[in-house]
C-alpha cells in the first residue's frame, strides 16, 4: 500500500516513525460526457460572464464574495496564511475511554504503520492502549488542514480514524414525542429484535451496484434490451394495525429460523 503521509506518531517524549496508509476503498466506473446529437466528446469551456469568450486557466483565480457581486481574489500565500504552522507530526494530547466518544465525529480512518526504526515503541503504544482499553486524541496536518483524530488499536495495528469538528455536527432533528407505545407492542418488538439479532459479519453484506452496472453496459453494448424492474412498494405501519405487523414479522422470523 502506497503511504499517503509520513512523520511521527508522539506521546509524551516519545515519537515513533510512522506511516499514513488508507484504510478504505470506493470502487467507481469513469463516464465521458458526450453529445446525444453525434455522441462526440463533450469538451467544458470556462466562460467570462461578461464578455462571454472562453478563459485560459492561466488567466483564472479563486474569489470570495464578500457582498453581492463584489470579490476579493484570494491568492496560493493567503491560503498559507490560514493554515497552522506546518508539522509532520501526529501529537497525542490526551487520552480517553472509546466509549466516550460518539460515533457521529468518526470521519475517516487511516492504518498507522511504524517506519523503520520505531517498530518498537509503536509496539509498545499499541500494547499500552490495549492495556487500558484507551485511544489517543490527536492533532495532525493533512493537506494543509489541521484536523483532530483518534489513534486506537485494531486488529493487530493502530489506526488513526479522522474525526470532525464539533461545528460539523447539525443539530439533531425535532422529533414528536407525545406518541405512547404500549408495554405489548415493546414486548413484540424486542422479541422481533432478539430473534434476528445473531453475530455481524461484514462480509455477508455485498455492495452489487457497480457489478449490475457493468453487467447492464456490457449488454447494451451487445444491443440487449434491459428491463428496469419497478421498485417493491412496502406498506407502511399504521397506529391500528402495529400490534398485527409486530405479529406477523415474528412469525416471518420463525419461518426464516
Amino acid at each position: 500500500m502506497r503511504a499517503i503521509w509520513s512523520g511521527t506518531l508522539g506521546f509524551g517524549l516519545v515519537n515513533i516513525p510512522v506511516k499514513l496508509v488508507s484504510a478504505v476503498q470506493s470502487e467507481e466506473i469513469d463516464f465521458d460526457m458526450l453529445s446525444r446529437e453525434d455522441m462526440a466528446p463533450v469538451r467544458y469551456a470556462r466562460i467570462d460572464t461578461k464578455t462571454g469568450k472562453e478563459v485560459e486557466w492561466k488567466d483564472i483565480v479563486k474569489g470570495y464574495q464578500y457582498a453581492k457581486g463584489k470579490y476579493v481574489v484570494v491568492e496560493d500565500e493567503d491560503f498559507a496564511k490560514a493554515s497552522p504552522k506546518k508539522s509532520r507530526s501526529i501529537d497525542i494530547l490526551q487520552f480517553a475511554k472509546s466509549e466516550e466518544i460518539d460515533p457521529i465525529y468518526f470521519e475517516k480512518p487511516y492504518y498507522i504503520v511504524p517506519a523503520k526504526g520505531g517498530e518498537k515503541s509503536y509496539r509498545l503504544l499499541l500494547k499500552a492502549l490495549e492495556e487500558t482499553e484507551s485511544v489517543g486524541i490527536a492533532e495532525f496536518m493533512l493537506r494543509n488542514r489541521e484536523h483532530v483524530c483518534a489513534v486506537k488499536p485494531y486488529n493487530g495495528l493502530l489506526m488513526l480514524n479522522q474525526m470532525r469538528y464539533q461545528e460539523e455536527i447539525k443539530e439533531v432533528p425535532e422529533v414528536a414525542k407525545s406518541t405512547k407505545v404500549s408495554a405489548q407492542e415493546l414486548e413484540l418488538a424486542i422479541k422481533l429484535i432478539n430473534n434476528l439479532t445473531e453475530t455481524f459479519n461484514p462480509a455477508a453484506f455485498k455492495d452489487t451496484y457497480i457489478a449490475e452496472l457493468k453487467k447492464v453496459i456490457k449488454a447494451k453494448a451487445a444491443g440487449k434490451h434491459i428491463r428496469i424492474a419497478e421498485p417493491e412498494e412496502k406498506p407502511t405501519a399504521t397506529v391500528k394495525d402495529l400490534m398485527e405487523i409486530l405479529k406477523r414479522s415474528l412469525e416471518k422470523g420463525k419461518k426464516r429460523a
